[in-house]
């Protein structure tokens, strides 16, 4: 492991903004940091009440904050990241066919959202801005894609408005999250009480990462940015077909065809960025092209030409028990 990677961030006495912060990726947040760290608050930042008062009683504990708001509100924002050291951006509308059935909520939501959190951050000084990605944005197919497009180049774009102050802006970028509500794995294990599971495409690859993988990115990338850094993990990647065997095995496979906007494969770095992207023992990270951010290549390993980081050509691939395993970790 390189160097600037060795030890997790400490966020040890810091102030902690979390948007989305009921979501699964900010309750596994949440979990871990408070289990091995000693914040001095953590914000939770939603727009569902009930989900508050749930987390509220799964966690106990006076470290947590909770706001009641909706990032495409820039003044709560402003309240929200007062005096915070950390913003880590996890809200956004995430589902493919919400998107595309309500686009100007998307856009709101997953574009002007951003711009809310840029502006509140530069406003406040907030000197750490982390914002979460995902593979739909690279070379994107639907409108869920095109918005964090946007929304990735409004945060990378944001370093240049610095200026003397400390505030700085990075991403993380990954694919499937075992245990998220957004993944077909809750979907595989209710079809199986019925002897079948559907798959759009048999073809279908995905690269997959546990909840516990995509807070340590987080806390890595923390660590390591110097702003406009799109951190992406080393992950292996699974056929759709293997991953229907580890959760339903023995039931039918039945093929419906593909979904309107979505992907045989997963892209997570494409050509462009290929030629921008350096390799740490546990991750990639694709550099700015942006002449007002700067970041380093030391201790890192430039790509090759041509480097494209691509389900379907990945050399790490999960088998059907490596997925079980995953699975029972993060459950533990």
């Amino acid at each position: 492991m390189s160097s600037h990677t060795t030890d997790i961030f400490s966020l040890n006495n810091k102030t902690i903004l979390i948007t989305g912060g009921t979501g699964s990726f900010g309750k596994a947040f949440v979990k871990e940091v408070l289990a091995h760290q000693n914040p001095h608050a953590i914000r939770i930042y939603s727009r569902d009440e009930l989900k508050q008062f749930h987390l509220q009683e799964e966690i106990s504990d006076s470290r947590l904050r909770f706001f009641i708001g909706d990032v495409r509100d820039k003044n709560r924002l402003k309240e929200a990241s007062r005096e915070a050291d950390i913003i880590v951006h996890a809200a956004a509308m995430k589902q493919v066919p919400a998107c595309e059935y309500n686009p100007f909520e998307a856009v709101k939501t997953n574009i002007l959202g951003a711009t809310n959190i840029i502006e509140a951050a530069l406003e406040n000084k907030v000197p750490r801005v982390m914002a979460l990605s995902t593979d739909k944005a690279v070379n994107p197919v639907n409108l869920y894609g095109a918005t964090k497009l946007c929304s990735d180049k409004l945060f990378i774009h944001a370093n240049a408005y610095s200026g003397n102050r400390p505030t700085r802006f990075s991403l993380v970028r990954y694919g499937n999250v075992l245990g998220s509500r957004g993944s077909v794995i809750p979907l595989f294990r209710r079809q199986k009480q019925q002897g079948y599971v559907t798959i759009t495409d048999k073809r279908m690859t995905r690269f997959w990462i546990s909840l516990g993988q995509a807070v340590e990115l987080v806390l890595k990338g923390l660590q390591t940015m110097k702003g406009g850094e799109i951190f992406i993990p080393k992950i292996p990647s699974m056929r759709i077909t293997d991953l229907a065997d580890a959760i339903a095995p023995g039931c039918e496979q039945r093929e419906i065809g593909i979904r309107p906007g979505e992907k045989t494969h997963e892209v997570l770095i494409n050509e462009e960025e290929g030629r921008r992207t350096i390799m740490t023992d546990n991750f990639y990270m694709v550099l700015p092209n942006h002449p007002g951010c700067k970041s380093t290549m030391a201790d890192c390993i430039p790509m090759a030409e041509n480097f494209i980081y691509s389900s379907d050509i990945n050399s790490s691939w999960l088998s059907a028990k490596d997925l079980k395993n995953m699975l029972s970790n993060d459950q533990a």
